[in-house]
């Protein structure tokens, strides 16, 4: 979705200001970029594309109705992925229960791959924070994935509420830039 990042972004600042059809047009072509992220991840969870389009459709009301919590300043795409990837956490842990009609010896297999697809989420950030500087690794964690505020993650790493803003939003933009250039499987 990266290379589509500037024209997506326009449209969503464009809905923003009250163009109602720009935020049709947004969630649009949002629409098939989450179908696609979603039909692609949905067959290792035993899982098709009815569940695939059930989530596109829970992400698209999600970015609807809290689309007043983005903020023009930051990139759009790594905030969609967001709610798509916590959609997706919290689907799997609503379909848990599910599980009970799964035979006993397919189960541990299922609960394994959720936890290994976790793990490999959290080695693959890992990884893409280790690129960054300093200031860097630390402001992006403790902001988006800890949950502080600005002035909790300053007053933890000893910076500026300035320097933790700065250091978040070229952060991100590095990480949008490392993960647009990486391939694509």
């Amino acid at each position: 979705m990266t290379s589509n990042e500037s024209e997506l972004k326009r449209l969503m600042i464009a809905g923003l200001a009250g163009d109602s059809a720009a935020h049709r047009a947004l969630l649009g072509r949002l629409s098939k970029h989450l179908r696609a992220f979603y039909k692609n991840m949905m067959p290792s969870y035993g899982r098709g594309d009815s569940d695939a389009e059930d989530l596109v459709q829970e992400v698209l009301i999600a970015i609807h109705t809290r689309r007043h919590t983005y903020d023009p300043n930051e990139l759009l795409t790594p905030w969609v992925y967001a709610i798509a990837r916590y959609k997706l956490i919290d689907y799997l842990r609503r379909n848990r229960a599910s599980l009970a009609n799964v035979p006993i010896e397919d189960a541990g297999e299922l609960i394994a791959q959720d936890e290994s697809v976790a793990s490999e989420s959290m080695a693959d950030l890992g990884r893409l924070l280790a690129q960054l500087p300093l200031k860097m690794r630390r402001a992006i964690p403790y902001v988006k994935l800890d949950g502080l505020s600005v002035s909790e993650a300053a007053v933890r790493s000893g910076m500026s509420e300035s320097a933790i803003k700065v250091n978040i939003h070229r952060g991100l933009k590095a990480l949008s830039a490392s993960i647009s250039r990486e391939p694509q499987l």
